[in-house]
Protein backbone atom coordinates (compact mmCIF):
# COMPACT_ATOMS: atom_id res chain seq x y z
CA UNK A 1 0.00 0.00 0.00
CA UNK A 2 1.13 3.29 -0.94
CA UNK A 3 0.50 6.20 1.31
CA UNK A 4 0.98 9.99 0.56
CA UNK A 5 3.72 11.95 1.39
CA UNK A 6 3.45 15.10 3.33
CA UNK A 7 5.84 17.75 1.61
CA UNK A 8 8.88 18.88 3.63
CA UNK A 9 8.85 22.85 5.02
CA UNK A 10 11.58 23.37 2.17
CA UNK A 11 9.62 21.50 -0.45
CA UNK A 12 6.68 24.05 0.36
CA UNK A 13 8.87 27.10 0.43
CA UNK A 14 10.07 25.68 -3.03
CA UNK A 15 6.54 25.15 -4.66
CA UNK A 16 5.25 28.62 -3.00
CA UNK A 17 8.58 29.99 -4.72
CA UNK A 18 8.13 29.19 -7.61
CA UNK A 19 4.24 30.34 -8.26
CA UNK A 20 4.91 33.53 -6.68
CA UNK A 21 7.46 33.44 -9.68
CA UNK A 22 5.24 32.49 -12.30
CA UNK A 23 2.76 34.20 -11.53
CA UNK A 24 5.36 38.23 -11.12
CA UNK A 25 6.16 36.80 -15.19
CA UNK A 26 3.15 36.32 -16.25
CA UNK A 27 1.10 39.09 -14.77
CA UNK A 28 3.77 41.64 -14.46
CA UNK A 29 4.35 43.35 -11.12
CA UNK A 30 1.95 42.69 -7.97
CA UNK A 31 1.26 43.97 -5.03
CA UNK A 32 1.84 41.53 -1.61
CA UNK A 33 -1.99 41.80 -1.32
CA UNK A 34 -2.38 40.49 -4.72
CA UNK A 35 -0.12 38.12 -4.38
CA UNK A 36 -2.46 36.73 -1.49
CA UNK A 37 -5.84 37.03 -3.68
CA UNK A 38 -4.12 34.79 -6.46
CA UNK A 39 -1.82 32.24 -4.62
CA UNK A 40 -4.75 32.19 -1.88
CA UNK A 41 -1.61 31.81 1.00
CA UNK A 42 -1.45 33.75 4.04
CA UNK A 43 -0.01 37.56 5.11
CA UNK A 44 3.20 35.89 6.73
CA UNK A 45 3.98 33.50 4.07
CA UNK A 46 3.89 36.07 0.74
CA UNK A 47 5.72 38.16 3.13
CA UNK A 48 8.53 35.42 4.08
CA UNK A 49 8.63 34.29 0.14
CA UNK A 50 8.81 38.16 -1.09
CA UNK A 51 11.57 38.77 1.37
CA UNK A 52 13.60 35.42 0.36
CA UNK A 53 13.07 35.93 -3.22
CA UNK A 54 14.52 39.55 -2.64
CA UNK A 55 17.49 37.85 -0.71
CA UNK A 56 17.94 35.66 -3.86
CA UNK A 57 18.23 38.58 -6.62
CA UNK A 58 15.12 37.32 -8.14
CA UNK A 59 12.39 39.60 -7.42
CA UNK A 60 13.08 43.34 -7.01
CA UNK A 61 10.98 46.53 -5.73
CA UNK A 62 8.73 48.19 -8.63
CA UNK A 63 7.44 51.52 -7.11
CA UNK A 64 3.75 51.89 -5.45
CA UNK A 65 0.51 50.80 -6.93
CA UNK A 66 -1.83 53.87 -8.11
CA UNK A 67 -5.04 51.76 -7.06
CA UNK A 68 -3.50 52.07 -3.48
CA UNK A 69 -3.02 54.57 -1.17
CA UNK A 70 0.68 54.89 -0.05
CA UNK A 71 2.50 52.17 2.19
CA UNK A 72 3.37 48.71 2.49
CA UNK A 73 -0.01 47.50 0.98
CA UNK A 74 0.46 49.59 -1.80
CA UNK A 75 4.36 48.67 -2.48
CA UNK A 76 5.08 46.48 -5.61
CA UNK A 77 7.19 43.33 -6.69
CA UNK A 78 8.23 42.66 -10.00
CA UNK A 79 10.51 39.85 -11.58
CA UNK A 80 14.05 40.71 -11.92
CA UNK A 81 14.27 40.93 -15.59
CA UNK A 82 18.15 41.37 -15.29
CA UNK A 83 18.67 38.66 -13.14
CA UNK A 84 20.05 36.39 -16.42
CA UNK A 85 20.05 37.36 -20.06
CA UNK A 86 19.12 34.97 -22.84
CA UNK A 87 20.52 34.78 -26.40
CA UNK A 88 18.02 33.54 -29.53
CA UNK A 89 19.67 33.08 -32.78
CA UNK A 90 17.80 32.23 -35.94
CA UNK A 91 20.24 30.15 -38.69
CA UNK A 92 18.99 30.28 -42.06
CA UNK A 93 21.06 29.28 -45.59
CA UNK A 94 21.34 33.49 -46.10
CA UNK A 95 22.42 34.19 -42.78
CA UNK A 96 21.85 34.95 -39.00
CA UNK A 97 19.50 36.99 -37.20
CA UNK A 98 19.72 36.95 -33.19
CA UNK A 99 18.22 38.91 -30.17
CA UNK A 100 19.50 38.99 -26.73
CA UNK A 101 16.83 39.67 -24.08
CA UNK A 102 16.05 39.76 -19.82
CA UNK A 103 14.80 36.78 -18.22
CA UNK A 104 11.33 37.95 -18.99
CA UNK A 105 12.04 37.53 -22.97
CA UNK A 106 12.07 41.36 -23.41
CA UNK A 107 14.27 42.00 -26.55
CA UNK A 108 17.37 44.07 -25.43
CA UNK A 109 19.02 44.22 -28.68
CA UNK A 110 19.24 42.46 -31.99
CA UNK A 111 21.86 41.84 -34.96
CA UNK A 112 22.10 40.07 -38.15
CA UNK A 113 25.25 38.84 -40.42
CA UNK A 114 24.33 37.87 -44.28
CA UNK A 115 25.85 35.07 -45.45
CA UNK A 116 27.94 34.91 -48.87
CA UNK A 117 28.00 31.46 -51.06
CA UNK A 118 31.41 30.34 -50.05
CA UNK A 119 31.12 32.11 -46.59
CA UNK A 120 34.38 30.96 -45.25
CA UNK A 121 33.70 33.35 -41.61
CA UNK A 122 30.49 33.32 -40.73
CA UNK A 123 30.20 31.58 -37.32
CA UNK A 124 33.49 33.83 -36.57
CA UNK A 125 31.55 37.05 -37.53
CA UNK A 126 28.45 35.68 -35.46
CA UNK A 127 29.79 35.08 -32.11
CA UNK A 128 31.56 38.31 -32.88
CA UNK A 129 27.83 40.00 -33.29
CA UNK A 130 26.59 38.04 -30.36
CA UNK A 131 28.95 39.57 -28.08
CA UNK A 132 28.19 42.99 -29.50
CA UNK A 133 24.66 42.65 -28.85
CA UNK A 134 24.96 41.01 -25.17
CA UNK A 135 27.51 44.38 -24.66
CA UNK A 136 24.52 46.71 -26.44
CA UNK A 137 22.18 45.05 -23.64
CA UNK A 138 24.21 45.19 -20.69
CA UNK A 139 24.64 41.56 -19.81
CA UNK A 140 28.14 40.73 -18.63
CA UNK A 141 27.38 36.83 -19.06
CA UNK A 142 24.43 34.91 -21.18
CA UNK A 143 22.56 32.16 -19.10
CA UNK A 144 20.94 30.41 -21.97
CA UNK A 145 21.45 30.80 -25.89
CA UNK A 146 18.87 28.59 -27.99
CA UNK A 147 19.50 28.16 -31.76
CA UNK A 148 16.94 27.28 -34.65
CA UNK A 149 18.37 25.44 -37.43
CA UNK A 150 17.11 23.59 -39.82
CA UNK A 151 18.17 20.12 -40.17
CA UNK A 152 17.26 16.72 -37.78
CA UNK A 153 18.03 17.56 -34.12
CA UNK A 154 18.89 14.12 -32.19
CA UNK A 155 17.07 14.21 -28.81
CA UNK A 156 19.53 12.44 -27.24
CA UNK A 157 22.83 14.13 -28.50
CA UNK A 158 21.38 17.32 -29.40
CA UNK A 159 23.54 17.30 -31.85
CA UNK A 160 22.54 18.75 -35.87
CA UNK A 161 21.87 16.20 -38.32
CA UNK A 162 22.27 17.10 -42.10
CA UNK A 163 19.19 15.93 -43.46
CA UNK A 164 20.48 17.08 -47.35
CA UNK A 165 22.50 20.57 -48.20
CA UNK A 166 23.15 22.29 -45.17
CA UNK A 167 26.19 24.89 -45.35
CA UNK A 168 29.26 23.95 -43.40
CA UNK A 169 29.10 26.87 -41.58
CA UNK A 170 25.94 25.20 -39.81
CA UNK A 171 27.84 23.27 -37.69
CA UNK A 172 30.83 25.78 -37.73
CA UNK A 173 28.59 27.93 -35.48
CA UNK A 174 27.04 25.58 -33.16
CA UNK A 175 30.76 24.03 -32.23
CA UNK A 176 32.16 28.08 -31.87
CA UNK A 177 29.11 29.37 -30.10
CA UNK A 178 29.97 25.70 -27.15
CA UNK A 179 33.76 26.13 -27.73
CA UNK A 180 34.04 29.77 -26.24
CA UNK A 181 35.07 28.76 -22.83
CA UNK A 182 37.61 31.52 -23.01
CA UNK A 183 34.97 34.54 -23.69
CA UNK A 184 33.46 35.68 -20.39
CA UNK A 185 30.15 36.84 -22.10
CA UNK A 186 29.75 33.14 -22.97
CA UNK A 187 31.63 31.00 -20.30
CA UNK A 188 29.35 28.48 -19.35
CA UNK A 189 26.00 29.42 -21.32
CA UNK A 190 24.05 26.54 -22.06
CA UNK A 191 23.32 26.10 -26.05
CA UNK A 192 20.11 24.75 -26.66
CA UNK A 193 19.72 23.47 -30.23
CA UNK A 194 16.49 23.09 -31.71
CA UNK A 195 15.17 22.61 -35.32
CA UNK A 196 13.86 25.43 -36.38
CA UNK A 197 10.12 25.21 -37.39
CA UNK A 198 10.09 23.03 -34.00
CA UNK A 199 10.55 26.60 -32.54
CA UNK A 200 7.82 28.40 -34.72
CA UNK A 201 5.59 25.92 -33.12
CA UNK A 202 6.59 26.40 -30.12
CA UNK A 203 5.97 30.39 -30.47
CA UNK A 204 2.85 29.50 -32.34
CA UNK A 205 1.63 27.50 -29.20
CA UNK A 206 2.38 29.72 -26.72
CA UNK A 207 1.39 33.38 -28.49
CA UNK A 208 0.38 32.53 -31.43
CA UNK A 209 -2.54 31.13 -33.65
CA UNK A 210 -2.92 28.08 -31.89
CA UNK A 211 -2.81 29.65 -28.21
CA UNK A 212 -5.90 28.23 -27.13
CA UNK A 213 -5.41 24.54 -28.67
CA UNK A 214 -3.28 21.25 -27.04
CA UNK A 215 -3.23 19.10 -30.10
CA UNK A 216 -1.90 21.25 -33.85
CA UNK A 217 0.52 20.94 -36.35
CA UNK A 218 2.20 23.72 -38.15
CA UNK A 219 2.80 23.45 -41.52
CA UNK A 220 6.28 25.86 -42.06
CA UNK A 221 6.07 27.20 -46.33
CA UNK A 222 9.18 29.03 -47.32
CA UNK A 223 12.59 28.00 -49.32
CA UNK A 224 11.46 24.17 -48.25
CA UNK A 225 9.03 22.73 -46.17
CA UNK A 226 8.48 21.39 -42.63
CA UNK A 227 5.85 20.42 -39.77
CA UNK A 228 6.09 21.07 -36.20
CA UNK A 229 3.59 18.83 -34.54
CA UNK A 230 2.42 19.66 -30.70
CA UNK A 231 0.24 16.49 -29.58
CA UNK A 232 -1.89 16.64 -25.89
CA UNK A 233 0.49 20.59 -25.30
CA UNK A 234 3.78 18.32 -25.86
CA UNK A 235 6.14 19.35 -28.71
CA UNK A 236 6.83 15.67 -30.27
CA UNK A 237 10.60 15.55 -31.82
CA UNK A 238 10.19 11.57 -32.20
CA UNK A 239 12.87 8.77 -31.92
CA UNK A 240 15.48 10.72 -33.96
CA UNK A 241 14.21 14.49 -34.17
CA UNK A 242 12.94 13.63 -37.52
CA UNK A 243 9.09 14.59 -36.80
CA UNK A 244 7.79 17.05 -39.50
CA UNK A 245 9.98 16.42 -41.86
CA UNK A 246 7.63 16.47 -44.53
CA UNK A 247 9.56 17.78 -47.49
CA UNK A 248 10.77 14.03 -48.40
CA UNK A 249 7.13 13.00 -47.88
CA UNK A 250 7.01 11.12 -51.59
CA UNK A 251 3.54 12.80 -53.45
CA UNK A 252 1.84 12.41 -56.49
CA UNK A 253 2.55 15.08 -59.00
CA UNK A 254 6.38 14.87 -59.02
CA UNK A 255 8.78 13.38 -61.55
CA UNK A 256 10.75 11.63 -58.96
CA UNK A 257 10.84 10.02 -55.62
CA UNK A 258 12.94 12.08 -52.59
CA UNK A 259 16.18 9.84 -51.03
CA UNK A 260 17.54 9.24 -47.81
CA UNK A 261 19.73 12.32 -49.15
CA UNK A 262 17.49 14.63 -50.33
CA UNK A 263 13.98 16.28 -50.42
CA UNK A 264 13.79 16.71 -54.02
CA UNK A 265 10.81 14.84 -55.44
CA UNK A 266 9.36 15.09 -52.24
CA UNK A 267 6.50 17.09 -51.02
CA UNK A 268 9.59 20.22 -51.40
CA UNK A 269 9.17 19.80 -54.86
CA UNK A 270 4.98 20.82 -54.56
CA UNK A 271 5.44 23.59 -52.40
CA UNK A 272 8.94 25.17 -51.70
CA UNK A 273 9.93 28.41 -53.02
CA UNK A 274 11.07 27.04 -56.25
CA UNK A 275 7.96 25.28 -57.19
CA UNK A 276 5.34 28.07 -56.18
CA UNK A 277 7.71 30.62 -58.90
CA UNK A 278 7.66 27.98 -61.07
CA UNK A 279 3.59 27.69 -60.48
CA UNK A 280 2.93 31.17 -60.68
CA UNK A 281 4.79 31.78 -64.28
CA UNK A 282 3.10 28.52 -65.46
CA UNK A 283 0.10 30.75 -64.30
CA UNK A 284 1.20 33.90 -66.16
CA UNK A 285 2.09 35.33 -63.15
CA UNK A 286 5.50 37.99 -63.42
CA UNK A 287 7.69 37.37 -60.55
CA UNK A 288 10.40 39.86 -59.76
CA UNK A 289 13.56 39.10 -61.66
CA UNK A 290 16.10 41.05 -58.83
CA UNK A 291 14.97 38.86 -55.58
CA UNK A 292 15.92 35.36 -54.31
CA UNK A 293 13.54 32.08 -54.68
CA UNK A 294 11.71 33.11 -51.32
CA UNK A 295 11.29 36.48 -52.00
CA UNK A 296 9.50 36.20 -55.36
CA UNK A 297 7.61 33.20 -54.12
CA UNK A 298 6.09 35.40 -51.21
CA UNK A 299 5.80 38.83 -53.37
CA UNK A 300 4.23 36.63 -56.11
CA UNK A 301 1.59 35.24 -53.73
CA UNK A 302 0.77 38.47 -52.05
CA UNK A 303 0.02 40.16 -55.41
CA UNK A 304 -2.45 37.13 -56.48
CA UNK A 305 -4.10 37.02 -53.31
CA UNK A 306 -4.54 40.84 -54.15
CA UNK A 307 -5.28 40.78 -57.54
CA UNK A 308 -7.79 37.45 -56.94
CA UNK A 309 -5.59 34.98 -59.11
CA UNK A 310 -8.06 31.94 -58.35
CA UNK A 311 -6.70 29.43 -60.62
CA UNK A 312 -3.39 29.83 -59.03
CA UNK A 313 -4.23 30.21 -55.47
CA UNK A 314 -6.16 26.93 -56.04
CA UNK A 315 -3.77 24.67 -57.42
CA UNK A 316 -1.46 25.87 -54.39
CA UNK A 317 -3.78 24.90 -52.11
CA UNK A 318 -4.60 21.74 -53.97
CA UNK A 319 -0.76 21.27 -53.33
CA UNK A 320 -0.68 22.55 -49.79
CA UNK A 321 -3.68 20.34 -48.64
CA UNK A 322 -1.68 16.95 -50.39
CA UNK A 323 0.75 17.04 -47.35
CA UNK A 324 -1.56 18.15 -44.91
CA UNK A 325 -3.79 15.97 -45.45
CA UNK A 326 -1.29 13.08 -44.55
CA UNK A 327 -0.32 14.67 -41.51
CA UNK A 328 -4.40 14.39 -40.24
CA UNK A 329 -5.26 10.97 -41.29
CA UNK A 330 -2.10 9.96 -39.29
CA UNK A 331 -2.24 12.63 -36.06
CA UNK A 332 -5.71 14.24 -36.63
CA UNK A 333 -4.40 17.39 -35.19
CA UNK A 334 -7.84 18.99 -35.74
CA UNK A 335 -5.82 22.54 -36.54
CA UNK A 336 -3.35 22.97 -38.78
CA UNK A 337 -1.24 26.49 -38.68
CA UNK A 338 0.35 27.67 -42.44
CA UNK A 339 3.18 29.38 -41.33
CA UNK A 340 6.67 30.51 -43.21
CA UNK A 341 7.49 33.07 -45.37
CA UNK A 342 4.82 31.54 -47.91
CA UNK A 343 1.81 30.43 -45.73
CA UNK A 344 1.93 34.09 -44.14
CA UNK A 345 2.37 35.27 -47.10
CA UNK A 346 -0.93 33.79 -48.44
CA UNK A 347 -2.87 34.79 -45.53
CA UNK A 348 -6.34 33.73 -44.88
CA UNK A 349 -7.32 33.85 -48.00
CA UNK A 350 -5.00 30.34 -48.82
CA UNK A 351 -5.72 29.22 -45.75
CA UNK A 352 -9.68 29.39 -46.53
CA UNK A 353 -8.53 27.63 -49.50
CA UNK A 354 -6.37 24.77 -48.38
CA UNK A 355 -9.23 23.82 -45.43
CA UNK A 356 -11.93 23.61 -47.99
CA UNK A 357 -9.49 21.41 -50.20
CA UNK A 358 -8.73 19.43 -47.11
CA UNK A 359 -12.23 18.82 -46.25
CA UNK A 360 -12.36 17.09 -49.56
CA UNK A 361 -9.70 14.87 -48.93
CA UNK A 362 -9.96 13.77 -45.30
CA UNK A 363 -12.72 12.41 -43.09
CA UNK A 364 -11.32 14.31 -40.05
CA UNK A 365 -12.35 17.97 -39.72
CA UNK A 366 -9.39 19.96 -39.69
CA UNK A 367 -9.50 24.09 -39.10
CA UNK A 368 -6.56 25.99 -41.13
CA UNK A 369 -5.44 29.21 -40.07
CA UNK A 370 -2.82 31.82 -40.37
CA UNK A 371 0.30 31.97 -38.43
CA UNK A 372 0.40 35.17 -36.03
CA UNK A 373 3.70 34.87 -34.60
CA UNK A 374 5.44 36.51 -37.48
CA UNK A 375 8.00 36.36 -39.99
CA UNK A 376 10.09 36.42 -36.50
CA UNK A 377 8.57 32.81 -35.23
CA UNK A 378 11.62 31.12 -34.95
CA UNK A 379 13.32 33.64 -32.95
CA UNK A 380 10.18 34.46 -30.66
CA UNK A 381 10.48 30.35 -30.11
CA UNK A 382 13.88 30.75 -29.20
CA UNK A 383 13.46 33.23 -26.87
CA UNK A 384 10.72 31.21 -25.34
CA UNK A 385 12.97 27.89 -25.03
CA UNK A 386 15.88 29.75 -24.01
CA UNK A 387 13.40 31.58 -21.17
CA UNK A 388 11.96 28.14 -19.99
CA UNK A 389 15.80 26.92 -19.37
CA UNK A 390 16.80 29.97 -17.76
CA UNK A 391 13.53 29.88 -15.21
CA UNK A 392 13.95 26.32 -14.20
CA UNK A 393 17.95 26.90 -13.26
CA UNK A 394 17.02 29.99 -11.50
CA UNK A 395 13.02 29.01 -9.69
CA UNK A 396 13.86 25.35 -9.55
CA UNK A 397 10.99 23.02 -10.47
CA UNK A 398 10.02 22.05 -14.38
Amino acid sequence: MTTARTATPSTARAINDRLALDLLLERGPLTASELRALTGLSRPTVADLLERLQRAGLVTPAGESAQLRRGPNARLYALAADRAHLAAIDVRATGITLVVADLTGRTLATASVPAGPDDQDLAGRTVEALLGAAAEAGAERLHTVAVGAPGLVDPATGELGNSGGLPRWHTELLAALRSSSGVATLEAAEVILENEVNLAGIAEHRIGAAADRDTFALLWLGHGTGAAVVLDGRLRRGASGGTGEIGFLPVPGTAVLPSSTGCEGGYHSLVGSAAVGELALRHGLALDGEAGPVRRAELVLRAAVRDGADAFLDELAERIAIGASAICVVLDPGCVVLGGELGLAGGADLAARVERRLAALSPLRTEVRVGTAGGGAVLAGAVLTAGDAARRDLFGGE
